[in-house]
């Protein structure tokens, strides 16, 4: 029986105590006498978001597959026990096993979202893992980052030892190959690190320097040894329906934020919007088979009990089988109790006929991105949807039962004026309107429920707009105020609901997300002066990150305030992801133009992707 790290003590004095025991539903078990190595896949944040992350479930079942590997997991404390284990000297320690993370050969850290990288420092921190790379010995654990944020590694490079550029059913195994026969040869840390280096995909940034003109921006990138190459190419998982997708997941015993069985019909997106980030990362498009969906959503749904399945892709409505295997899920387990959710789904009439058989009577809410208020922006940003098939899709959603519809939005788009932020407030008034014209009074279910939610731009690497400037927190506080303004005097003011996200955390972002090394020293500052959970409003503290931009000598407005020379070597510009920079700019020049750039199944753009050989570019 395991030994539990905590003792019942602190277990009944912290919150969620679940959250640290481990022991959940198809957790894995492996005798540790016939191993040889050891991983511990680390979500950044707490337990509940990171029980939500499917990556990490696609690992966890990839690695323990492998005889000689054990996986296991670890999250971030909560505030509470992080401060009992700073005060007691209780090491981190991984679910599983309950052993201390600082025993294990690897520590891999998924990289989801910049707002986590004061919580990547915790890790370390707590686990007793030196923060620096280049302090780390040869028994430390080799910490490796990946997932979307280790595409622009670079303000968090000092603290890693390893960055896995691409999807991780690629060349894990010849990471761990290395490993094992390296482990036995008594070779040193630096040694290790160099046979990493080799393999395609991985990057090891303490073999590069970086030198940086007088302005601030970078001169030079370079390897500085000849193991290390100077581009670092993106692995891509080309057959979709013959790689590692877990049967049994784990399932937690306390609530988390997606707590059902996760089937991702497809990886990548054929739209191209300008604004986003995964439409590039995960380009080509690269679709699951039928057979392989229904197998994996039948075994994954017996073998966990959940009474829900989520179809998961960028844009889901583009899963060309998508009709299919919703109505035999509806078929196979509508009498069963299990409900199907649809995120990213353009709302047409497939969309609401599958929603009315899935939903119960009263209905939720239905979802609209237009992203833009007004043509012209939504033009500028390629989001590809007219007004006409918004109104004509919250039309037949209305008729059809709904009187509740979510709007997203963004402000600080490049380019807008207020003619744009205003016809936010209009095409939510609009949505309202057609409301009360398609549906007879008689049949209403009360009023109509409009949600308008704006988030801020931040312009992300790898896309067109990685060389827009980001609008001020100020610019946007005072638009937020001049679009509340403008829906309260719409005629339907009083249906729609507005939200928005804060200026100071989508500042931050935007720095991080585009920043260079320089930026390590001030995140470890902030991190030692009380910086921790920073996605968390009630834990952000932006003082504390004023100080240490001051401290270092660094502005967050040069990397955020100005607009990139097309010239300039961005700090992410050593990582190929198939994506040419090329096309990127011409993107970002057709953007200022108003110019539509037709989606990839209407016509091939040329972008650069086509190099993999695989998804729609291979056909």
């Amino acid at each position: 029986m395991r030994k539990l790290a905590l003792s019942d003590e602190i277990l009944l004095t912290v919150e969620k105590p679940a959250r640290y025991i481990g022991g959940e539903i198809n957790m894995v078990k492996k005798d540790l006498s016939e191993i040889d190595i050891r991983f511990c896949m680390c979500f950044p944040d707490v337990y509940e978001i990171g029980m939500s992350h499917l990556g990490i479930q696609i690992l966890y079942d990839m690695f323990n597959r492998r005889e000689d590997t054990y996986c296991e997991r670890v999250y971030s404390p909560w505030v509470d026990l992080d401060h009992i284990m700073r005060e007691q000297g209780i090491p981190l320690f991984a679910l599983e096993s309950q052993d201390p993370v600082k025993e294990f050969d690897f520590l891999g850290i998924t990289l989801q979202y910049e707002m986590c990288y004061t919580n990547i420092l915790q890790i370390l921190e707590l686990s007793q893992i030196p923060l620096r790379a280049a302090d780390r010995r040869r028994e430390d654990p080799i910490v490796i980052g990946g997932g979307p944020c280790a595409y622009n590694p670079e303000p968090i490079a000092d603290f890693f030892d390893i960055f896995y550029i691409g999807e991780g059913e690629t060349v894990y195994d010849a990471l761990l190959d290395a490993y094992k026969a390296w482990k036995p040869a008594g070779g040193s840390r630096q040694e290790f690190l160099k046979m990493a280096a080799r393999i395609p995909g991985l990057y090891v940034p303490q073999f590069y320097e970086v030198a940086y003109h007088d302005d601030g921006t970078i001169a030079s990138f370079a390897p500085k040894v000849p193991e290390a190459s100077e581009r670092v190419a993106k692995q891509v998982e080309r057959d979709m329906s013959d790689t590692f997708y877990p049967e049994k997941p784990l399932v937690p015993y306390v609530k988390v934020t997606q707590d059902r069985v996760v089937l991702e019909i497809q990886r990548g997106c054929i739209r191209g919007c300008r604004f986003c980030q995964a439409g590039m990362l995960y380009r080509p498009i690269r679709a699951r088979s039928l057979d392989f969906l229904k197998q994996r959503a039948k075994v994954m749904l017996e073998s966990t009990g959940h009474d829900e399945i989520s179809l998961s892709s960028l844009s889901s409505s583009d899963y060309e089988k998508l009709p299919e295997l919703v109505y035999w899920l509806i078929e196979e387990y509508g009498d069963k109790g299990v409900n199907i959710s649809l995120p990213s789904l353009r709302i047409d009439a497939f969309a609401l006929d599958v929603m009315s058989k899935v939903q119960d009577v009263r209905k939720s809410s239905l979802t609209f991105a237009p992203e833009a208020g007004s043509q012209r922006m939504r033009d500028v940003i390629n989001k590809g949807l007219t007004e006409e098939v918004i109104l004509k899709g919250a039309r037949d959603a209305f008729i059809g039962g709904w009187n509740r519809v979510k709007l997203y939005f963004m402000l600080g788009l490049p380019g807008e004026t207020e003619e744009d932020i205003e016809e936010i407030a209009v095409l939510s008034d609009r949505i309202a309107r057609t409301y009360y014209e398609a549906v007879p009074k008689e049949e209403r279910q009360g009023k109509v429920n409009i949600v308008t939610s704006t988030s801020i731009f931040v312009p992300k690497p790898f896309t067109p707009f990685q060389w827009s400037p980001m609008v001020s927190k100020e610019y946007a506080g005072e638009k937020r105020m001049f679009l509340l303004d403008k829906i309260k005097a719409q005629r339907n003011g009083k249906c729609i609901k507005y939200n928005c996200h804060d200026g100071d955390v989508s500042e931050l972002e935007g720095v991080f997300a585009r920043g260079d090394r320089r930026l390590c020293d001030v995140i470890l500052q902030a991190y030692r002066e009380g910086c921790i959970y920073d996605a968390w409003s009630e834990h952000f503290r932006y003082d504390l990150w004023e100080k240490a931009f001051r401290d270092h000598g660094l502005e967050m407005d040069f990397y955020i305030k100005r607009e990139r020379g097309e010239e300039e070597i961005f700090p992410w510009d050593f990582i190929d992801i198939g994506v040419t920079k090329e096309f990127l700019l011409q993107e970002y020049r057709r953007s200022k133009e108003g110019t539509v750039t037709p989606n990839c199944r209407e016509r091939c753009s040329g972008c650069g992707a086509a190099k993999f050989r695989c998804g729609e570019c291979k056909e």
